[in-house]
């Protein structure tokens, strides 16, 4: 049967790299975002929607998955604690961990009685490094890689596979105002091992590798992505 893909953050950068990849692979696609459907070709549904708010909606729409991408996200223009409203700090979080553990949660149950399932999270490597972004961005992706650790050692019995990405630069819309004049785009890429910014298209193919099975023993890796960036 063809296996069930959701993707968050489908509508640009890493989520419709992932959407599109699936889809030229014989997957059976789902799409949520925000933003306006975009124009992909293949068994591609999607619904436009704010994951911080009631997800019945999406549950309704599909009921199950086999591969759950938790992929959506936004930035913090790296601001720190004090220069942050608090509504903002909360709006990071629920969009970057609350919303991921709420889809989760209800995905989880049907994969765990099927005794299948595979679960990506989007992680950064501001899971693993202050600097990334700005306190509510670097405390979100912390949170979401001990979610994703604590996930995959509760479920390994139960034959969920869980794993985590993280990006370093990723050149897309949410990075957009890096490359305008005076921006870091330069800066990134200079300070970068491999001198350039990675592409949507790379994270897309991992994330196939990922939910492919062939990493059949593999459990609870947050699989850097990051142009060699943590390496320094």
């Amino acid at each position: 049967m063809t296996k069930r893909v959701l993707v968050t953050g489908a509508s640009s950068g890493i989520g419709l790299a992932q959407a599109r990849l699936f889809l030229e692979k014989g997957y059976a696609v789902y799409g949520i975002d925000l933003a306006e459907k975009p124009a992909l070709s293949g068994s591609f549904e999607f619904l436009q929607l704010d994951l911080t708010g009631d997800l019945s909606a999406v549950f309704d729409w599909l009921p199950r998955v086999d591969i759950l991408c938790n992929t959506a996200g936004i930035l913090d223009d790296y601001l720190p604690l004090l220069d942050m409203p608090e509504d903002r700090f909360e709006q990071v979080f629920q969009t970057n961990f609350l919303a991921t553990v709420k889809l989760t949660r209800h995905y989880l149950a049907d994969m765990v009685s099927r005794q299948s399932g595979i679960i990506i999270n989007m992680c950064s490597i501001a899971s693993f490094l202050a600097g990334g972004g700005g306190a509510a961005y670097t405390a979100s992706k912390h949170a979401l890689a001990g979610f994703t650790r604590q996930l995959a050692l509760d479920y390994a019995s139960s034959g969920i596979q869980v794993f985590g990405i993280a990006p370093g630069a990723v050149e897309t819309n949410m990075t957009k105002a890096d490359f305008e004049p005076g921006g870091l785009a330069d800066w990134v890429a200079s300070e970068t091992p491999i001198k350039r910014w990675t592409q949507p298209e790379e994270i897309a193919e991992l994330t196939l590798f990922l939910a492919s099975g062939k990493a059949s023993s593999m459990q609870g890796e947050i699989v850097k992505i990051d142009g060699g960036w943590s390496l320094k």
